[in-house]
């Protein structure tokens, strides 16, 4: 073996054992509770280790969101409550603005129809009332209008703040909801997505989900180091994305699984193109184009589950998770379309996963 190629000290999983450690606890798989378990884990906050660790084996999600209020100042629901505030002031303003532009029309109104009184009235001089008239007339029209004037600079100020608060939203919306390896849809826009499937339960026979987890994974970042492991995660989400259409959704959900939301196709086309990708990756040659250091075969296990076997979210992405159990026991490097009746052997190690 080349010293290229010599295995590398052993190097923990940590997505996969935080993983682990929140299925083992009953935590729901999201984004905030992951954020908490991993900060926890690398010890980067001793203090919510500590509180983290006080919670027990049965910690509630109020009191693991309370835990993430108090040592995550920088949470999405201070960044939404900031910006509520900042378009609350806006609106108000804007308000204010717009009720000074009532009460100066409405003077305005006033001011024409007092002079149309008097240009009506009989008892002065036409001469002189029409001078007069004129006079106040250009006056108060010169000042509504600059008044006027000044009300749209001010609206048009305002109406761009809250513009650029929208953008700042949209793109905070955007980083959170991407993942910053594989530029795919994380984990957060994964389970907003996939609650939308139930949205329409007509589309619920057409509309199925993928998980793809790659095979020998563990093995890949042991013998060559993250920085490899990395690399092949970002090629292997390129290419599922260049093997599919361009609106489906495809996210990385975990450390090296990866999902798909398919909308418009039957259970056959559906497998048709889970096969496409894994056989476009089992061909996909993962080489240090430097040092020659051959990576592969890097192949995928893969369950499908068509949105018309489950009822809701959950049991959807159980019963796909099911499926992909499948193709893991089944010798890897295959794909399975989920049945009715599959069942988890559980006398085997929760690690296929990991292998």
């Amino acid at each position: 073996m080349t010293a290229a190629a010599a295995p590398k000290a052993q190097v923990p999983d940590v997505a996969g054992q935080i993983t682990y450690a929140m299925r083992s606890m009953g935590v729901a798989p999201i984004p905030r509770n992951y954020e908490l378990f991993y900060e926890a884990y690398i010890g980067s906050n001793p203090a919510l280790t500590r509180d983290l660790a006080a919670l027990g084996s049965q910690a509630s999600q109020e009191e693991l969101d309370a835990l993430g209020a108090q040592h995550f100042t920088h949470s999405p629901a201070r960044v939404l409550d900031d910006a509520h505030t900042r378009i609350a002031a806006e609106l108000e303003g804007l308000l204010r603005v717009l009720r000074q532009e009532q009460t100066s029309l409405e003077s305005y109104n006033k001011l024409l129809g007092e002079t149309c009184k008097r240009i009506n009235s009989k008892s002065a001089a036409s001469l002189e009332l029409i001078e007069n008239a004129i006079t106040i007339l250009t006056e108060a029209t010169g000042d509504t209008m600059a008044h006027g004037e000044r009300t749209v600079e001010n609206v048009a100020q305002r109406s761009q703040e809250m513009d650029r608060v929208r953008k700042e939203l949209d793109e905070y919306k955007r980083i959170a909801n991407t993942d910053s390896l594989t530029r795919l849809s994380n984990r957060r826009a994964f389970d907003d997505r996939l609650a939308a499937v139930f949205d329409n339960p007509a589309l619920k026979p057409i509309t199925a989900l993928v998980l793809a987890d790659i095979d020998n994974f563990k093995k890949i970042n042991d013998t060559y180091g993250h920085p490899v492991g990395d690399k092949i995660l970002a090629t292997v989400a390129s290419v599922i994305r260049a093997n599919v259409r361009r609106d489906i959704f495809v996210a990385r959900t975990g450390g090296e699984e990866f999902a798909l939301i398919v909308d418009g196709n039957t259970p056959e086309e559906v497998m048709s193109m889970a096969e496409r990708i894994r056989r476009t990756l089992e061909a996909t040659p993962f080489k240090n184009s430097r040092t020659r250091v051959n990576y592969g075969p890097v192949t995928v296990s893969m369950g499908v589950c068509m949105a018309s076997n489950a009822d809701d979210p959950g049991e959807l992405y159980y019963k796909t998770d099911i499926a992909l159990y499948g193709a893991k026991n089944a010798g890897r490097n295959c794909c399975i379309l989920y049945q009715d009746g599959m069942q988890k052997d559980f006398s085997k190690s929760w690690l296929i996963y990991k292998s």
